[in-house]
């Protein structure tokens, strides 16, 4: 009975000293692959040139207005109204009805009594929106609002 006592024990020992043994932490290495890639709060925005072959319609007017506005879960989202304007380029309708109405994800800064060139296409996604609001144009993303040169 001692014998197997004393084994019992010792296997205890030794199994307690080799789980009390201290472990170094370890060091994490990071390493960033995209480091020089990544360029943070930056995004890149389209010239006029690069906006007019992005897009599918693209209108000059001076009287464009913020209509509506929503946020909340998700991304913000602004419905503008443009009540006229000139069409410069159009691949999808051949008549466009104002007043008319389209969408951005982004906020729109425009300068009172002077005209800007809005960059459209055809609206992706935001279903229930569209029937509501009765929307078909989204602004191109990427692109600003540039003033018509006189």
């Amino acid at each position: 009975m001692k014998v197997k006592r004393m084994i019992f024990l010792s296997m205890f020992f030794i199994i307690f000293a080799i789980s009390c043994e201290e472990k170094q932490p370890q060091i994490e290495h990071k390493i960033d692959l995209f480091a020089g890639e990544r360029e943070e709060g930056k995004a890149y925005v389209m010239n006029e040139e690069e906006c007019f072959e992005a897009s599918e319609i693209v209108i000059s007017t001076s009287k464009i207005k913020l209509e509506d506005s929503f946020s909340g879960r998700g991304k913000p989202i602004f419905i503008y109204k443009v009540d006229s304007g000139n069409v410069l380029k159009t691949t999808r309708d051949s008549v466009i009805t104002y007043p008319l109405q389209f969408l951005s994800n982004q906020k729109l800064t425009f300068k009172k009594d002077s005209s800007v060139y809005v960059y459209l296409k055809k609206l992706e996604g935001f279903r229930f929106i569209a029937e509501e609001k009765h929307l078909k144009y989204q602004w191109v993303k990427g692109a600003s609002a540039f003033e018509v040169k006189k």
